[in-house]
């Protein structure tokens, strides 16, 4: 019989041959980098894949190309605990820094060779006889899993199906691991996920002459000397390429923002003793002295704790911070950004309803003469640009402001800039996923009431199937990195009993899938996300939210670090059931001592160690005798 935990090719000789791996890792960001790396420095483990249908490692931090990506959080904390990244010349690094970063650690690893790049994970289903998942992998032409799944269609229709997609395998596996996430929060998070297609009720895109697409597909092929810019959108990406472009070595000739709604800007910690300090000495002082980096890491982790407690909840003490906070924000947008903007600029809904944009410089940007900010309605594309109005989405109507018209005019543009989002209707799409029964996971979920998992890794009825940064495990307030190395040191204490061969198994047991989930539910309607009086994209059509986590970090750092064991069900392996009934045995039997041997040595007069090493072998001699008879037992049930 194969091992099951080695990688083998099953039946190599046979048509129906298939290649085995004991773990599958869907997603080669971050999570998958932080998940492949303490498989084999916790677990000793290296016998595992992983897939990434782009055709570099770095998840979202490689596909995202555009002017002034970057990291809006420092990084010392947006680095792994097991390999921190003190001493980064900039304290907030840009994409193309944070890819590096990862590839070192992947190579600090040697995990390199165990990504496979350039092959999408299409299906995932379980065989409740074999107790393994058949997962099929669809391998694609180099460089065109990089496309949005649009663009591939697109690109399908004019080149035909074998330009995008060369053939399809099956393997199987015993544990899959989900690393990719599945809905957009922010820059910072190691997700890919679609990009937004121009917006169906919005006419006209087929005439466009220019060029349009996506902040998160930037097409690098494109020369914007002198060109008239269109951005529509006002998120965090938007808030980095409007102002990159307004400076060299883009050239534009003008820059024409449509926004709907305007975020909560705040502005980032700024480096010590200034950028160009800290970029001269930071790399070599944090490399000498990486304490100094890891009292960094701890400070802003604390800090953002804080934040927790006085902004995100629905108590009174949280509601006197946003406000002072909101003033103090209002005043800083008075002060940088021009006046006629100040009402288009000025939310009203509570900060942190929505996520907080971390910038110092869009606000700036919006004194270049070459600058528009419009809250005119897009209704429709022409040839040479776009017509907007009448009327305005931001403020009412009822609110004068001369910066904010309402009149429908045609604004010229030669490239249109989509940084409208993310398409995030539900996590895991559109990878299918089938459980015990052929259930499709997505439909339990819609069954329930939307996306779900048991702290946002795992659902009842797949066993040996986890998600890295499943539903609600987003925050608004602290790092991706911190939360996703949480849910793998969680993963791997699960799956620990498989890997190992201990058992064949582990499963979330339902009622306690349905209760945490009701749990999160419940307190997310304690928390500004759901009262702060804005609409975002944390909530489903139906109104369910399945991002947010409704607590602490500490609070799922604590649930990660001490699982409650009781909520999952394993099945054990011969050998595994064995470890466990003789650890069994030697916790009863040496608390039988202890009561039996206190007893004694108080009723004797004995001194307690001489009773307890007494009883001790007693009792442990009576529990490997209880223990044979089980082994045999068990023997005798297995050979029948």
């Amino acid at each position: 019989m194969a091992n099951l935990n080695a990688i083998h090719v099953h039946n190599g000789y046979q048509k129906d041959a298939y290649t085995y791996y004991p773990v599958l890792i869907v997603g080669a960001g971050e999570s998958g980098i932080a998940m492949g790396c303490r498989l084999k420095e916790k677990l000793g483990f290296d016998q595992f894949r992983i897939f990434d249908r782009q055709s570099g490692m770095g998840g979202t931090w490689w596909i995202n190309r555009y002017p002034g990506v970057a990291c809006d959080v420092p990084s010392p904390w947006y680095s792994f605990s097991f390999a921190p990244y003190y001493d980064a010349p900039n304290l907030y690094p840009s994409g193309a820094s944070i890819v590096n970063y990862l590839h070192r650690v992947a190579a600090k690893y040697r995990i390199q060779d165990k990504v496979q790049l350039n092959t999408d994970v299409t299906e995932v289903v379980y065989d409740e006889d074999e107790e393994l998942y058949t997962v099929t992998l669809t391998h694609m032409a180099p460089g065109k899993g990089d496309l949005g799944a649009k663009d591939r269609f697109k690109h399908i229709e004019e080149h035909g199906k074998d330009s995008v997609y060369l053939e399809q395998q099956k393997v199987k596996t015993k544990i899959v691991i989900s690393c990719v996430g599945g809905r957009e929060s922010s820059i910072d998070k190691a997700t890919v996920v679609e990009p937004k297609a121009w917006p169906d009720n919005i006419p006209g895109n087929e005439s466009f002459e220019g060029e349009i697409f996506h902040s998160a597909r930037w097409r690098e092929d494109i020369n914007l000397d002198g060109k008239d810019v269109l951005v529509v959108g006002t998120g965090c990406s938007a808030a980095q390429v409007v102002p990159s472009i307004l400076k060299p070595p883009y050239n534009v000739n003008s820059v024409t923002q449509i926004m709907r709604s305007p975020p909560w800007i705040v502005p980032k910690a700024e480096e010590p003793f200034g950028k160009e300090a800290y970029a001269k000495w930071a790399p070599t002082v944090m490399h000498y002295a990486p304490v100094l980096g890891f009292a960094m890491r701890q400070m802003m982790a604390l800090f953002g704790e804080l934040d927790w407690f006085t902004m995100f909840q629905n108590s009174k003490f949280s509601e006197r911070s946003r406000k002072d906070l909101e003033a103090k924000m209002t005043a800083r947008l008075k002060r940088l950004a021009p006046e006629k903007y100040h009402k288009m600029l000025t939310p009203d809904y509570d900060i942190g309803c929505k996520r907080r944009i971390f910038d110092a410089e869009w606000y700036k940007g919006m004194s270049s003469p070459k600058y528009r900010l419009t809250t005119q309605h897009l209704t429709r594309v022409t040839p040479n640009g776009v017509v907007v109005g009448p009327g305005r989405a931001y403020p009412p109507e009822s609110i004068e402001c001369d910066a904010a018209s309402t009149a429908e005019e045609e604004i010229k543009a030669d490239v249109i800039v989509l940084a409208n989002g993310f398409d995030t209707a539900e996590y895991l799409q559109p990878l299918t996923i089938k459980g015990k029964g052929g259930k499709s996971m997505h439909d339990v979920w819609r069954e329930r009431g939307g996306s779900q998992a048991y702290l946002g890794s795992a659902m009842d009825g797949f066993p040996n199937f986890f998600m890295i940064f499943g539903p609600n495990t987003a925050t608004g307030h602290s790092s991706v990195i911190l939360a996703t190395e949480n849910m793998v040191e969680f993963t791997l204490k699960m799956i620990e009993p498989v890997v190992k061969g201990n058992a064949s198994a582990v499963e979330v047991k339902t009622e306690a899938e349905k209760k945490f989930t009701a749990d999160v539910q419940h307190q997310l309607k304690n928390t500004v996300f759901h009262s702060g009086g804005c609409s975002s994209w944390y909530f489903d059509k139906d109104g369910w939210n399945s991002t947010v986590y409704p607590r602490s970090q500490i609070d799922f750092w604590l649930r990660c670090k001490f699982p409650t064991w009781s909520d999952w069900d394993y099945n054990y392996t011969f050998k595994g059931m064995m470890k466990k009934r003789i650890s069994q045995t030697v916790k009863a039997s040496l608390l039988f001592a202890a009561i039996i041997g206190a007893y004694y040595a108080r009723k004797s007069g004995q001194s307690l160690v001489s009773a307890l090493t007494m009883y001790s072998k007693l009792a442990l001699m009576l529990g490997l005798n209880s223990l044979r008879s089980r082994v045999v037992q068990m023997q005798k049930r297995l050979a029948q």
